[in-house]
């Protein structure tokens, strides 16, 4: 269930608790008349079925609270309620499967903003993976993985294409293309330093490498991976099954990928740097296929049930 907060003109209360009442999957209908300062107006609290969310949503918008109101969403962990139960019973699908086009927007928007804190971790993510191809451990590429924020702006333009939003697209695609360039020129200057140390040797890159040479070498299993993590991503994004994410960051060679190049380009090793440049691109360019793919199928699917929706109020 989805709990929502709406500021109301008061010349609009009517229509939007009429609203509220002919959407089916909606429950604990609250109105207080005035409570609401700024900006001035009624306060409207209800609860529905996250499967019929974004209609609701979408017909709040039509109604322009989003301009001279105030729409809030949150999560209800937990609704002790046999009217919820019913209106959960009566919203068709399943809650699980129910993509919420403004929250994932607003995700979205959110993950694919340049940022300070959006290039620190691109870099540490990119310097940890430098130390586990040069040492070949997996360990330490499997952390990196897991810390870079690269699927925020690749699901950011997967949803600005379905959704037809050229800002945001461009946005997304600003942040990944300045977040790789910055990841590689720092960390090319991290494994010089490295060097200088002893730390670091142009024969532990060069050397036997059986946890990590795949990094550099793409092949049909590469283009596999990454189409199916990118399907699995972007339903962990729109779903509420969110959990899965942290799966998805360590099964792609991206991070890894920039890190081997990073390295090679410091010590001149032009093969390993284009073969990690390729398997870069590769796992890219698949995780934004699979990726679109697949919000284009749930959005027909949201048009269906929206169709459903409709069905049955018009029968109530």
């Amino acid at each position: 269930m989805l709990h929502l907060r709406i500021l109301v003109p008061s010349d609009r209360t009517r229509a939007v608790t009429d609203l509220i009442g002919a959407t089916v999957g909606t429950a604990h209908l609250v109105v207080l008349p005035g409570a609401a300062r700024d900006p001035a107006g009624d306060v409207v609290l209800c609860d529905v079925a996250r499967e019929a969310g974004d209609e609701l949503l979408h017909g709040l918008r039509e109604l322009r609270i989003d301009h001279d109101g105030a729409i809030a969403v949150e999560n209800i962990d937990l609704s002790m309620s046999e009217r919820a139960d019913a209106a959960e019973e009566a919203a068709p699908g399943e809650g699980a499967d129910a993509v919420i086009w403004e929250q994932l927007a607003e995700a979205t928007h959110e993950e694919s903003t340049l940022s300070f804190t959006y290039l620190s971790f691109m870099v540490l993510a990119t310097m940890i993976a430098a130390c586990g191809v040069v040492l070949d451990n997996a360990i330490l590429i499997v952390g990196a993985m897991a810390v870079g924020p690269e699927f925020g702006p690749l699901a950011g333009v997967c949803t600005a294409i379905v959704q037809r939003a050229p800002r945001l697209a461009a946005r997304a695609l600003v942040a990944l293309l300045i977040g790789f360039v910055a990841a590689i020129v720092t960390t090319t200057l991290f494994s010089l330093l490295m060097d200088r140390l002893d730390l670091f040797s142009e024969s532990m890159l060069d050397g036997a490498r059986p946890q990590t040479s795949f990094i550099w070498q793409p092949d049909p299993f590469s283009l596999v991976v990454a189409l199916l993590a990118g399907a699995a991503g972007t339903l962990s994004l729109t779903s509420s099954k969110s959990g899965a994410l942290v799966g998805v960051a360590i099964s792609v060679t991206t991070v890894p990928a920039a890190a081997n190049a990073a390295v090679a380009l410091g010590y001149g090793e032009v093969g390993q740097m284009w073969g990690s440049i390729e398997q870069l691109l590769l796992n890219l360019a698949a995780i934004l296929v699979s990726g679109t793919a697949t919000l284009a199928l749930q959005k027909k699917l949201w048009h269906t049930q929206r169709g459903k929706l409709k069905r049955r109020l018009r029968r109530g």
